[in-house]
């Protein structure tokens, strides 16, 4: 019998709703994994609601979490994931554990989502006190196999602005080169040829042969806007670009095309609920904005493909 495939998911939890591990974890078990979730902190809710109360975990208790994984020799993993985090001291523990993990397993892949900021109105700003940024840069990019960086992330990690195409997979060269094999900026506010409705993610992953020479697959998607704020939406794609690349690991359109397919279809029926549930006119509240993942169990199982990816 074919041993299980196990993910160390390092990431925030929520009571109620779905974002962090609550967003990651589902997904995975869906499609096949065994995940242990480690949550970096335990939040009544996602900080979008007005009032959020709860804990957050030192990097001391991270390490004294994984010493009792460790002790029961239980720390066997194929894939450690990783989210949002806040504490720097955190940050390098979360390095500390990877490192370890990989030393025991030669084989594992280190799925990072470097959350630090974003752009509103075309200006980026840190939403991550800024002393994470070197440590990303520094420890936690150059341990990472796969990292998922919106484009202002990638600009940061780089330390390179990204106005055009060429740019951008220039930075998606800077980033290979730093570590990562695969690297797929998951939003820019690249011009699309299908309007101003459309967002474009890119993606490159760096192959290499059994001569020891590498080949780089890249790759543009153009996805549909939802006029909404979703909270948790880079924690599911982190974990379902993992679960798909898993399956299809030489072949990024096809597991990118699956990833952005099955984020197209849970945001669909969230936003059709949340709109419902608000009434006509009206602008749905946080909690009705919560994913609807449980209701979309097959589509993340088998994703019907709606975005389709153009090979460069």
């Amino acid at each position: 019998m074919e041993r299980e495939c196990r993910v160390l998911s390092i990431q925030s939890h929520v009571v109620r709703g779905y974002v962090g591990n609550r967003a990651a974890t589902f997904p995975l078990q869906v499609l096949g994994f065994e995940v242990d979730a480690v949550n970096s902190v335990q939040f009544s809710n996602h900080t979008g609601y007005a009032h959020w109360k709860g804990q957050v975990l030192s990097s001391s208790e991270l390490q004294e979490l994984y010493e009792g994984l460790r002790l029961n020799a239980v720390n066997e993993y194929d894939y450690v994931l990783t989210g949002y985090t806040r504490d720097k001291s955190f940050l390098a523990t979360v390095v500390d554990v990877v490192q370890e993990l990989k030393q025991q397993n030669a084989k594992l892949v280190y799925v990072c989502d470097p959350v630090m900021g974003d752009k509103w109105d075309g200006e980026g700003s840190m939403y991550v006190p800024e002393d994470l940024l070197p440590v990303y840069r520094d420890k936690v990019v150059p341990v990472a196999d796969i990292i998922t960086p919106n484009q202002f992330e990638a600009e940061l990690l780089s330390g390179r602005k990204i106005h055009t195409q060429e740019e951008a997979l220039e930075v998606m060269d800077t980033l290979h080169a730093m570590g990562p094999d695969t690297v797929v900026i998951t939003s820019s506010d690249l011009p699309s040829t299908r309007g101003s409705d459309y967002l474009i993610a890119l993606g490159s992953q760096r192959i290499r042969k059994p001569d020891g020479s590498t080949v780089t697959e890249r790759i543009r998607m153009e996805m549909r806007k939802v006029d909404a704020v979703f909270v948790g939406t880079g924690d599911l794609f982190a974990a379902m670009l993992l679960a798909w690349t898993h399956k299809h690991p030489n072949n990024l359109k096809v597991a990118c095309e699956k990833t952005v397919s099955a984020m197209h279809h849970v945001l669909q029926r969230t936003i059709e609920c949340a709109q419902a549930q608000a009434g006509k006119g009206r602008k749905p509240s946080p909690a009705q904005l919560e994913l609807r993942m449980v209701q979309s169990k097959e589509d993340i199982e088998s994703p019907e493909i709606v975005v389709q990816a153009t090979v460069l």
